[in-house]
């Protein structure tokens, strides 16, 4: 039946295309924004938020230009929350306190809330056997979304979206999820390729970065550095405005009433997507594919000419991009990348990977210089955060099929803020308009 059905849906493609194919001027001819973007590329506006705010460009004698990148938490920058954390404070569990309630814990809010996820990083009995090792999968963001959307099945009040209750859901769900991401990989690795099984329970007493790095390693060892670099990245990817896909999902799916389950089961579907969550992958491959055609990395030529290869569509995957290279709303600078950066070079001291930092930073410097000359540019082209997040993972020991997983972890804590906020705030729910193109044939 598989092998009928797909026969038949091949020959229907043609079908299809000949009969959904809607012609990009009709776009332009009545004003239609494809991807709720203008042609400069700016978002169009949807709502209003209190949570966080992006910034790349200011008004400067009546003119718009570009300026350095800037992110805010509720009214921080976030470059700034992070220098305000110790040497070796870690700083998920506070940073997730202020996007969610909107203000920076005093000390005894901290404690209180620190052990509130500590208590809270555990999974109904059984759980793990029952729903994380049957069928697992390499797509380890299915895995996970199956399983959030079987944790509803355990909540007594699964269906009640008022606020508290939305809230007491949410804080379990950023709690729960390390778990979830971790244990479906370490099925997956045993059932899928032959790899010793181990699952590790949580320390209620660590944070978020430690225990993952505890949690993925067979002798649950790490370093200070190691766990400040990951707390690092997961702070840096929290939140990013409303416009993004997986947020805007979440106010979407949130407005029309549903619950948390089925909301973040859906943000995680929009997050999975390679033009979304997956860009760190991408670099990852981009990058293992210039090591094989750069020996010396502090030979700048010869990075220049291969990078030419590949925005001329010669070499790598032939579609002309530079990944990592670039951002929707950054221009001159992803302020997320420059943070990460400083940590990222620390990391590869204690690794040993100079060398691979040396070729990073040469592509960071030359990228854009190549793109400028090839591509007509509307704006600046400067490294996003992807571009040294794969290599933190790496370094870190963190298996490719996680890397998306690690991201969810984080976001979650933005998407949870916005679905308070969509609950708080408005009570409509979304719907934009689609005009029809259809022609009448009766």
């Amino acid at each position: 039946m598989q092998r009928t059905l797909a026969e038949y849906t091949t020959r229907q493609e043609e079908i299809c295309r000949r009969n959904d194919n809607i012609s990009p001027r009709l776009y332009e001819e009545y004003g239609v924004n494809r991807g709720l973007r203008d042609e400069n590329g700016n978002g169009v506006l949807t709502g209003l938020t209190n949570i966080s705010r992006i910034k790349s460009s200011e008004i400067q004698d009546g003119k718009k230009v570009s300026c350095d990148g800037q992110l805010w938490y509720r009214g921080y920058r976030v470059e700034h929350l992070i220098r305000d954390l110790g040497e070796d404070e870690l700083g998920f569990e506070k940073i997730a306190y202020l996007l969610l309630m909107g203000e920076l814990p005093d000390t005894e809010q901290e404690k209180q809330f620190k052990e509130l996820i500590g208590a809270c990083r555990t999974l109904p009995t059984n759980f793990t056997r029952d729903v994380i090792m049957k069928a697992p999968s390499e797509d380890i963001m299915n895995s996970m979304t199956r399983s959030i959307l079987t944790l509803a099945s355990y909540d007594e009040r699964a269906k009640d979206t008022s606020v508290n209750n939305s809230l007491r859901q949410c804080i379990q769900l950023i709690s729960e999820f390390p778990m979830l991401a971790v244990y479906g990989y370490n099925a997956y690795n045993h059932y899928e390729k032959d790899q010793s099984m181990f699952i590790h329970h949580p320390d209620p007493a660590l944070s978020t970065a430690e225990n993952l790095l505890m949690l993925m390693r067979p002798d649950k060892k790490y370093t200070k550095t190691e766990a400040k670099v990951l707390d690092t990245a997961l702070i840096l990817h929290m939140e990013h405005g409303g416009g993004n896909n997986s947020t805007f999902t979440t106010r979407v799916v949130t407005s029309s009433g549903s619950d948390t389950y089925s909301t973040m089961a859906a943000a995680m579907s929009s997050l999975k997507g390679p033009k979304h969550g997956g860009a760190n992958i991408k670099v990852m491959e981009m990058m293992a594919d210039i090591r094989e055609h750069v020996a010396d990395y502090s030979d700048k030529d010869a990075i220049r000419w291969y990078l030419e290869k590949i925005v001329d569509k010669e070499a790598f995957d032939r579609k002309g991009l530079i990944y990592g290279m670039g951002h929707a709303i950054y221009s001159l600078s992803d302020p997320r990348e420059r943070v990460l950066k400083s940590y990222v070079q620390k990391l590869a001291v204690e690794k040993g990977r100079e060398q691979d930092f040396l070729l990073y930073e040469n592509i960071e410097n030359i990228a854009p210089e190549v793109i400028a000359e090839k591509r007509k540019m509307y704006k600046g082209v400067s490294p996003n955060v992807d571009f040294y997040s794969g290599f933190v993972y790496e370094m870190l020991g963190i298996p490719m099929e996680l890397y998306t997983a690690i991201f969810a972890i984080a976001r979650i804590v933005g998407w949870s803020a916005h679905r308070i906020e969509e609950l708080i705030c408005t009570d409509k729910i979304i719907r934009p308009a689609y005009m029809s193109v259809m022609r009448e044939k009766e």
